[in-house]
Parts: structure tokens; C-alpha cells; sequence
């Protein structure tokens, strides 16, 4: 695996190393947000502070969620099929298909 900090500015190693909790990501086009995200995913499975399954990535478009899934594929080859991928839309549809019968 490389070195998750290499190539990353300071400001993206601070996101990427960021402690315990959520993170929001929040900037402009073409500053590196998937980047940052797809190493955080990584850090987080590599140094033990997550299992895959504990991870949930969302976007907003199908197209930015196949990227971020190539990207940490790349980055954890083993445990990327474990971690929650996916759009705004196709997550509420799974939360709804798996509890919706638990709405009434």
C-alpha cells in the first residue's frame, strides 16, 4: 500500500489524520475532496481506528461514488467492498427497503 500521506498538502493530511468522529469535508471543485475522503477511509481501516463495515461514505452523484469506490480499491485492495459507498438516494432507498416495514 503506499504511503497515505504522500502527495497530500498540509491541509489534506490534517483531514485525512483528523481523531475520533465524523468529518465533513466541505470545498470548492477540483480541490481534492474525494481524494482526502478515499485517504481518510484508508487511514482509518489501516491504523485499526475502523473496520470497513463501520464506514459510510455518501455523494451526491452515482458517478462520484464509483470514483471513490475505484480510488480506495486501489488504496485497501481487501477491505473496500466492506465500506458503505454510495449516493444520498440509493442509501435512504436501502434504509427504506430494509426498515420500511418498521415504519407502520
Amino acid at each position: 500500500m503506499e504511503d497515505l500521506l504522500l502527495n497530500l498538502n498540509k491541509e489534506q493530511k490534517k483531514a485525512v489524520t483528523y481523531g475520533k468522529g465524523p468529518l465533513l469535508i466541505i470545498a470548492g471543485a477540483g480541490t481534492g475532496k474525494t481524494k482526502v475522503i478515499t485517504h481518510r477511509i484508508a487511514y482509518l481501516i489501516s491504523k485499526k481506528f475502523a473496520k470497513p463495515e463501520e464506514i459510510l461514505a455518501v455523494t451526491f452523484t452515482e458517478k462520484a461514488a464509483n470514483e471513490m469506490e475505484q480510488r480506495v480499491d486501489q488504496l485497501i485492495p481487501y477491505s473496500y467492498s466492506f465500506v458503505e459507498i454510495s449516493t444520498f438516494n440509493s442509501f435512504g432507498d436501502k434504509i427504506l427497503r430494509n426498515y420500511g416495514h418498521e415504519l407502520g
